[in-house]
C-alpha cells in the first residue's frame, strides 16, 4: 500500500492505482478527455495524449498527466491550484483553436465531452486564432461518419477498434498539424476492415465519429402513402429512456411503442416476435448437426458486425454459422410476405422501418443477399439515439406518455426474445427450445447463469438428454478473435457459439446512448432484460401462438423450403483490405 496526500488530504490506496483514482477515491474531480476505463473488460486507454487531467506534482514542482501516473510513496498532488486550473485551460483552449465552430448542427452537440469540459472550465472565447485543418469527411458507408477535423487525438478509437477489437481498422495518420485518427492511406471506412460495429463511435469524446443519419428519410416516409410498419429491437427498450434522464436498464417499452404511433408509423411492431422466430430455426438447424446433417459447433448468425469480421478475417470457418438471418432482417421478409398478404398489400407498397441498438444493421439492412424478389427485407435502419433525437424533434414529452401494447400479429413474444439483446441470451433462448425439442419434455428451469454476465468469454456445458452439449458465449470482436484462433487450432472441443460484435451484446451497441466507456451502464441495460424474460409468462420461443400460427397458415413446418427461401441467406469470404 501507498501512502500520499492529494489537497491536503491523506490517502492509502495500492501501488498500481493511479494518481487519478486515488483522487477519486476521495471524491476529488480531475477533468479527463482522452481516458476511457474499462475495467470490467481489462482495458484502459491511459496514453495522456490530451493532458487534460494535469495535476500538480508539489515536491517535484512540475505538472504530471495523473490518468497516466502511479502513486508514489509520500507524494504531495495539488488539483485545485490556480495554476493547474490555468493550464488545463490553455490546453482546452488550444484545442478548441483548431476545432470546427459549429456546436449548434454537431451530432454530438450537448453529448460532447470537449463541449462540456469548455463550459466546465468557463472558456466563453477562442483565445488562440490561426490555421485550421480543411480535411476530407468521410461519409461513404452506410453506417458512419468521419469527420477528421473534429478528431482531437485522444485515440479513444484506436483503442477500441485496435485493441479491444482487433479490428485494425483505424490508425494515427498524417503529419505534423494535419495528424489524426483516421484509416490507412486515408481510404474510406467502408473500404477498410471496419466491421461498422460502432464501438469507435460508442466512446469518441467529440463529433470526430457519428452514425450516418437515415432521421430526413424517415420524416418524408412518414409523410408518404406507403404503408409504414416500425420494428424495435431488445436492447432498444432498456436504453431510450437515458435519453430522457431514465435510469440505464429501465424498460419503456410502452412509452415508447406510444411515441411511435405519434409519431405516425401506421404499424409498431416487435423484433422480439423475429427474435422468437429466429430461435425456431436455429434451435432447428443446432439439433440437425447434433444428429449428423452438418458441422459442429454451430455458430450464431445475429450480429451483421461479427458476420463481416467473420467473413474477412475467418473465411474459413464460413460453412459453420447459422444459415439464420438476423431478426430484423427474418421480420422483414415475413412483412412483405405473409403480413403483405394478409392486409392485401404489395411489397412495394409496405416500408419497414427498424429500430436497432447498432450502426452495422444499416449496412446488413443493404447486403444483396437480404433481399426477396428485388425487395430488402428492410428499408431503413434508426439507432436508438435517432429515435430519441425524433421524439424530441415532434415536442413529444416522453415521461408523461401512456404506455400501450404492440401491434400483432408481429407483436407478440416470449422472454426468449427479450434476452437476445444481452451477451448470452441468444444460446441461452436456442436451449430452452432445443432440450424441449430433443427430449419431448417441457424444461423447467429457463435460466442458465454461466451463459450470463459480460465476462469476455463464458463457457458452459448442458446435459440434453444424456449428451453434454459443450458452449461457449464471446462478446467484443478480441475475445471472439481468441475462441476462434483456439477453434481453428482445435484447441478446444464445442457443439455451439454465439457471438456478439460489441461488449455486453447489443446493450452496448454502437447505436445506443452513449456510454463513453462507463460498463456499469451495459450492467444494468443487461438486468433490465433479464428482469423482463422473467416477468413474462411464456418465456420459450416456441409457446409464442402467433409464430405457430405463422407456421401452420404460411411456412409449413421449421425448416421448410418456404423457411428457408426467406429466413436464411449464405455468406461469403471478403477480402482482408
Amino acid at each position: 500500500m501507498i501512502n500520499l496526500t492529494i489537497n491536503g488530504k491523506n490517502v492509502e490506496v495500492s501501488e498500481a492505482t493511479t494518481v487519478l483514482d486515488a483522487a477519486r477515491s476521495l471524491n476529488i474531480n480531475i477533468p479527463t478527455l482522452c481516458h476511457m476505463d474499462l475495467h470490467d473488460i481489462k482495458f484502459v486507454n491511459k496514453l495522456a495524449s490530451c493532458r487534460v487531467c494535469l495535476v500538480e506534482d508539489l515536491d517535484k514542482g512540475k505538472f504530471i498527466p495523473s490518468c497516466a501516473t502511479f502513486v508514489k510513496e509520500g507524494m504531495n498532488i495539488r488539483t485545485d491550484s490556480q495554476e493547474v486550473i490555468k493550464a488545463r485551460r490553455t490546453i482546452v483552449e488550444l484545442l478548441l483553436s483548431d476545432h470546427p465552430n459549429d456546436c449548434l448542427k454537431c451530432a454530438k452537440n450537448l453529448n460532447c465531452q470537449l463541449q462540456k469540459l469548455a463550459h466546465d472550465l468557463n472558456i466563453r472565447e477562442i483565445k488562440y486564432t490561426g490555421e485550421m485543418r480543411n480535411l476530407p469527411i468521410d461519409d461513404n458507408s452506410y453506417s458512419l461518419v468521419r469527420d477528421p477535423n473534429k478528431c482531437i487525438l485522444c485515440r479513444r478509437c484506436e483503442t477500441m477498434c485496435n485493441t479491444v477489437q482487433t479490428v485494425g481498422a483505424l490508425a494515427e495518420v498524417g503529419r505534423g498539424f494535419n495528424t489524426h485518427v483516421g484509416s490507412t492511406f486515408n481510404r474510406s471506412m467502408f473500404e477498410t476492415t471496419c466491421t461498422f460495429c460502432g464501438q469507435c463511435l460508442s466512446v469518441c469524446p467529440t463529433g470526430a465519429l457519428t452514425e450516418k443519419s437515415n432521421i430526413k428519410e424517415i420524416w418524408k416516409l412518414l409523410e408518404s402513402d406507403k404503408h409504414l410498419i416500425v420494428q424495435v429491437a431488445p436492447a432498444v427498450r432498456v436504453a431510450l429512456g437515458e435519453m430522457f434522464g431514465r435510469k440505464p436498464g429501465e424498460s419503456v417499452e410502452g412509452e415508447m411503442v406510444t411515441a411511435l404511433r405519434n409519431l405516425g408509423f401506421d404499424k409498431v411492431f416487435d423484433t422480439n416476435f423475429a427474435a422468437d422466430l429466429t430461435i425456431m430455426e436455429e434451435a432447428n438447424e443446432f439439433v440437425q448437426r447434433l444428429n449428423g446433417k452438418g458441422k459442429l459447433p454451430i455458430l450464431t448468425s445475429c450480429c451483421p458486425g461479427w458476420v463481416n469480421f467473420m467473413e474477412q478475417q475467418f473465411s474459413d470457418l464460413i460453412d459453420i454459422p447459422s444459415s439464420c438471418k438476423s431478426p430484423h432482417e427474418m421480420f422483414g421478409a415475413i412483412a412483405k410476405t405473409y403480413y403483405a398478404e394478409k392486409i392485401g398489400k404489395k411489397p412495394e407498397d409496405i416500408k419497414v422501418v427498424s429500430i436497432m441498438p447498432c450502426i452495422s444493421k444499416k449496412y446488413e439492412a443493404k447486403r444483396d443477399e437480404l433481399e426477396n424478389e428485388g425487395y430488402s427485407d428492410v428499408d431503413i435502419v434508426l439507432t436508438t439515439r435517432e429515435l430519441g433525437a425524433m421524439i424530441k424533434e415532434a415536442g413529444i414529452d416522453f415521461n408523461k406518455l401512456e404506455k400501450s401494447d404492440f401491434d400483432n400479429p408481429m407483436g407478440e413474444s416470449t422472454g426468449a426474445g427479450d434476452i437476445f439483446g444481452t451477451s448470452g441470451g441468444v444460446i441461452e433462448a436456442t436451449i430452452r427450445t432445443a432440450y424441449d425439442t430433443i427430449t419431448g419434455e417441457e424444461l423447467e428451469k429457463v435460466e442458465f447463469e454461466d451463459l450470463r454476465g459480460l465476462k469476455g468469454i463464458k463457457q458452459a456445458k448442458v446435459d440434453i438428454n444424456g449428451r453434454e452439449i459443450k458452449i461457449a458465449v464471446a462478446n467484443g470482436l478480441g475475445n471472439t478473435r481468441k475462441l476462434l484462433e483456439k477453434l481453428r487450432n482445435k484447441e478446444i472441443d464445442l457443439d455451439a457459439i454465439e457471438v456478439m460484435a460489441c461488449p455486453g451484446g447489443c446493450i452496448g451497441g454502437g447505436g445506443q446512448p452513449y456510454h463513453n466507456g462507463k460498463i456499469s451502464i451495459l450492467k444494468e441495460r443487461s438486468k433490465g432484460l433479464y428482469q423482463i424474460d422473467k416477468n413474462k409468462k411464456l418465456r420459450k420461443s416456441y409457446q409464442n401462438p402467433y409464430i405457430k400460427k405463422l407456421y401452420q397458415e404460411y411456412l409449413g413446418e421449421v425448416g421448410s423450403e418456404k423457411a428457408k427461401e426467406l429466413l436464411h441467406t449464405s455468406y461469403k469470404a471478403r477480402p482482408k483490405l
